[in-house]
């Protein structure tokens, strides 16, 4: 055997890496092997029917699964691609700047962009035409991994992210580095500064409107205490709140484990994610009025017309305890289309091996037609030669 017998095995090795461009786009040398058992999904009702009546296309964060998947009907059927991400959490369409931001939640925590592909640059050596306008990624920002980002909003035009490691709404300016705490709940603050060193409260979510002032944002609990999330012990049934932008004090009370706040149609919606149910406030009185109850842990909402689409997730065990209004073993991993004046659920879209769901938005058909990959003809070839030669 030759004395260049074993550099040469190692070079070799060194000239195979990091050739799939899902590895390129993630920085994540695991992400051209997903398991494409996660893609495999069964309906009931008109999930794809209702989907081709709204138009546009859905985008998910599954985030246990490190996968951001898009959805849309087409008149050729389904259409399902996907862009792996490290633990992806909340989204934010931003369709006047043709812009879709992605939070990433592994340390240290990122903030990607994602844009739609326009065409290709003139090559003679590839044909690289892409097949529709995907969104892939264009930039991306690191920040620290103790922030633990979750959900994204724009709020008057500028990017703001539930800091949930610091119980504050943070700013993040285009282009800047750093995350600047611009609003928090009235129950951190002491005599010297606001707790923002530790998570107390899971703040994790904003119901956005024209100013903060105008905003609303859900936690778990409403004041610090010695028990925090993550902890088995932490105390969560019915001691879930909303918080006021204008006041810092809780305007709603009685939620478990709430997530996905939002506001529409005049109205302030919750995923009281703990008893599986999609609800809606009254600001003034704080009292609750079910609209839907869903076959699991309710985290993820939008709105299309008069359709809401609820993301359900299953419960993990050791937190069962988290969710003591749904049965840990029937909770299932999906997306779920209701109409919101009738409660009725129209469709569903169920993963049987899903795990978690985040967030859901939906995408303005001029602005996307998905994702890079898709989950069904999977082409590499494809997908190299569009990374190879896209324009944006």
């Amino acid at each position: 055997m030759s004395a260049r017998d074993p550099l040469d095995e190692l070079w070799a090795r060194h000239h195979a890496a990091w050739r799939e461009p899902a590895q390129i786009a993630s920085g994540w040398h695991g992400a051209g092997e997903v398991d494409r058992t996660l893609f495999r999904a069964r309906t009931r009702g008109r999930w794809w029917q209702t989907l081709a009546e709204l138009g546009g296309t859905l985008l998910v964060t599954r985030e246990y699964e490190h996968l951001v998947m898009a959805l849309r009907a087409t008149p050729d059927g389904p259409d399902v691609t996907y862009l792996p991400v490290p633990h992806p959490s909340g989204l934010a369409v931003d369709a006047e700047r043709r812009r879709v931001i992605l939070a990433s939640t592994r340390n240290p925590n990122q903030i990607v962009e994602l844009r739609p592909v326009a065409g290709t640059l003139p090559r003679r050596d590839v044909d690289a035409e892409p097949a529709g306008h995907p969104l892939i990624p264009v930039q991306t920002r690191f920040l620290p991994g103790c922030l633990y980002l979750h959900d994204l909003a724009l709020v008057d035009g500028v990017l703001h992210a539930n800091a949930v490691g610091q119980n504050a709404v943070v700013r993040l300016h285009d282009n800047a580095t750093g995350a600047e705490p611009v609003w928090w709940p009235e129950s951190i603050e002491t005599a010297s500064d606001p707790l923002f060193g530790r998570n107390h409260l899971q703040l994790n979510s904003i119901a956005a409107g024209p100013s903060l002032e105008q905003s609303f944002f859900s936690a778990s609990v409403e004041k610090p205490s010695a028990r925090r999330p993550g902890h088995l012990n932490f105390p969560v049934d019915r001691r879930g709140v909303v918080f006021s932008g204008a006041s810092r004090r809780p305007v709603v009370r009685g939620l478990t484990r709430p997530h996905s706040a939002r506001l529409h149609d005049d109205r302030l919606w919750i995923d009281d994610s703990g008893y599986g149910r999609l609800v809606t406030a009254d600001l003034t009185t704080g009292s609750l009025e079910t609209v839907a109850q869903l076959p699991g842990w309710t985290r993820g909402l939008c709105f299309r017309n008069r359709v809401a689409i609820v993301g359900t997730s299953r419960v993990i065990p050791r937190f069962r305890h988290y969710a003591p209004g749904l049965d840990v073993e029937t909770s299932e991993c999906g997306l779920h289309a209701v109409d919101i004046d009738r409660g009725e659920v129209l469709g569903s879209l169920i993963w049987p091996r899903g795990n978690q769901i985040f967030a859901i938005e939906w995408a303005p058909p001029d602005l996307t037609t998905g994702l890079p990959f898709p989950t069904r003809r999977p082409s590499k070839e494809r997908s190299k030669r569009l990374f190879y030669a896209f324009e944006i």
